[in-house]
């Protein structure tokens, strides 16, 4: 058995609990490593922060300004040279389809740092990300891991509804965040894909604490339950609506807007159920799309709702943003939306969109100033890439 194959083993047969100790076992035993960590990126997505069972001991790293950080925010690998050239200190992003869990860090002797090391390493990283999602439906670890301090239990309802925070295909890209990300009340974001079509729901919270997160968990699960069904988009927002309606009856209701892609053409249809707001950059200009508004869904009893059609052309960037960002405003009165958004999605043209939500809100926070947020914030980014 080659070394590579032997360290897969020892991962696929580690208990849920011990992936960081299997992978450094194998590591140390098959390429000669000195000491091997992980660090996962925290809710915020601002730090790392180890995998170990004395973790409150050990300094959380951050994301920005950190070789660490390099490897999670590039998704390439990172080398340290140390200063007499004996060892190497090498960070390797931790991924699953596109969605970042965190980064791998090996340290091993220098003349044993080859090209095809590098590789090997490279995919045990990936290997290590696919056995966290299945561990974490058995342990809390890797969930404990990534707090920085506790989150409420309104925004601990709504992490856990999450697809991911990113999402990647030949055909797009999604990047996408929550803030505050310890307290979030009712602002969320869904995702499906089949072999032909992407489905995106994108949700703007009402209400606080519990209750709106009792509400998105109720509206979310309905969607779901009627796209998995195989009903069309309209259906699913309507089946969504009387479920909301026959446990509020009117008392609340939740704005979503709902979006269904053909991969292989770029044709979409969009139900804007009181929405969140959409903006596009296409040719390095941005510009918000007007839709056709339509009730949130409890509103009223037996609303019936239509998709209107929509395009995307490879090269397309998408935006979705709660009222937390487009309603925000600065200490001069200026909403977010009038100008300084537009500036925001110009200026972080460059960046991938896993990204790109993260920059957003921190340009966010400067316009708001000292002002203490309101409201949540959410932001959600869509590269369109179109099918070859």
């Amino acid at each position: 058995m080659d070394r590579f194959s032997a360290v897969e083993r020892a991962l696929r047969g580690a208990p849920p609990h011990a992936l960081l100790e299997a992978v450094r076992d194998a590591l140390i035993a098959h390429y000669t490593a000195v000491s091997v960590d992980l660090l996962v990126a925290d809710y915020a997505m601002t730090i790392l922060q180890p995998v170990h069972p004395l973790a409150d001991t050990v300094e959380p790293v951050p994301v920005h300004g950190s070789a660490p950080g390099r490897a999670f925010g590039s998704q390439q690998p990172y080398v340290e040279k140390q200063p007499r050239g004996t060892r190497v200190i090498a960070h390797f992003p931790v991924s699953v389809r596109g969605d970042r869990i965190g980064v791998l860090t090996v340290r091993l002797p220098a003349d044993g740092y080859t090209l095809r090391t590098e590789r090997e390493l490279q995919e045990i990283a990936e290997i290590l990300g696919h056995e966290i999602v299945v561990a974490e439906r058995d342990t809390d670890l890797y969930l404990q891991a990534r707090r920085a301090s506790r989150l409420t239990l309104a925004a601990e309802m709504q992490w856990q509804l999450l697809p991911g925070r990113s999402c990647s295909r030949p055909e797009y890209e999604i990047g996408a965040q929550l803030e505050p990300a310890y307290a979030i009340h009712g602002d969320n974001f869904d995702w499906s894909t089949s072999a032909d079509h992407l489905t995106l729901t994108v949700t703007n919270g009402m209400g606080e604490g519990i209750q709106a997160a009792l509400l998105t968990n109720l509206a979310i699960n309905a969607l779901r339950n009627a796209r998995r069904a195989g009903l069309s988009l309209a259906d699913q927002a309507c089946l969504a609506d009387q479920a909301i309606y026959g446990h509020y009856h009117g008392a609340a209701h939740l704005s979503v807007l709902l979006l269904r892609f053909d991969l292989a053409t770029g044709d979409a249809e969009i139900v804007d159920a009181g929405s969140p707001k959409m903006w596009r950059l296409r040719n390095g200009k941005p510009e918000p799309i007007d839709l056709e508004a339509q009730l949130p869904l409890g509103m009223f009893e037996d609303t019936l709702y239509r998709a209107q059609p929509f395009s995307v052309l490879p090269g397309d960037r998408l935006f979705f943003v709660s009222d937390g960002v487009y309603d925000a405003a600065s200490p001069a009165g200026e909403r977010y939306s009038d100008k300084a958004l537009a500036r925001a999605m110009t200026a972080t043209r460059l960046l991938p969109p896993s990204q790109v939500p993260r920059a957003v809100l921190h340009e966010l926070a400067g316009h708001r100033g000292p002002v203490a947020a309101e409201d949540d914030a959410m932001v959600l980014c869509l590269d369109w890439h179109g099918r070859r």
